[in-house]
């Protein structure tokens, strides 16, 4: 039982982590303007997503645009948009996998050495998967730092970390950490159960002359 509550610890760290970067990749506040420096605070606040640019007024009101054309895109944001939708599509795979092969399922319940190949095989998955989020997310971070600190950037064209960011890391790590468990726990099960060979009688074969 304790090593079905690990694997089901790990899964739901990753159910969760894989909600928060479905979130992350659908949130405009991927970088939002920076008011740091000699910036004049405005009446209005800038944010850009991987997919859309928004305008906050100091009334309440947004406005939001759609990218236009996709080859207009930086190369960054292109490769950050692939990655993203590459880990959720790889999670929802991982989460398909790794229900076949944990404890509390009945699918492969006669064949429980296959079965914990299969959860191990989702854990790996939902490995994968976070890492290519992180990724995606560090990458695009460390686009906004090295703008941030250029000094040829405009100071009124200078953005500093957005909330979608914060919440694709912590997501990111959750959903490694969930696949980790995983791993673990299928790997310890797999090495403490090895195949069992009668024993043998010793004084059987001495009996004949």
């Amino acid at each position: 039982m304790a090593n079905g509550g690990v694997q089901l610890l790990g899964f739901c760290l990753s159910i969760l982590g894989f909600f928060g970067i479905i979130a992350s990749t659908a949130m405009v506040e991927w970088k939002a303007s920076s008011y740091a420096g000699d910036n004049i605070i405005t009446a209005q606040a800038m944010y850009e997503g991987l997919w859309k640019s928004c305008v906050s007024q100091s009334t309440g009101q947004i406005q939001c645009k759609s990218y236009d054309s996709l080859l207009q895109l930086s190369g960054e944001l292109q490769a950050t948009r692939g990655l993203m939708l590459f880990s959720i599509l790889l999670i929802a795979i991982s989460v398909l996998v790794a229900v076949v092969g944990m404890k509390c399922t009945t699918c492969l319940a006669e064949d429980k050495q296959q079965k914990n190949k299969v959860a191990l095989a989702g854990g790996i998955l939902f490995i994968i998967g976070g890492l290519s989020a992180l990724v995606a997310t560090s990458m695009y971070g460390h686009k906004i730092a090295k703008d941030f600190y250029n000094p040829f950037t405009p100071t009124n064209a200078k953005y500093e970390f957005g909330a979608a960011l914060f919440v694709g890391w912590a997501a990111s790590v959750l959903t490694i950490i969930g696949g980790g468990f995983l791993c673990c726990n299928c790997s310890t099960e797999s090495s403490g159960k090895g195949p069992k060979y009668p024993a043998t009688r010793g004084g059987v074969s001495g009996t004949h002359v």
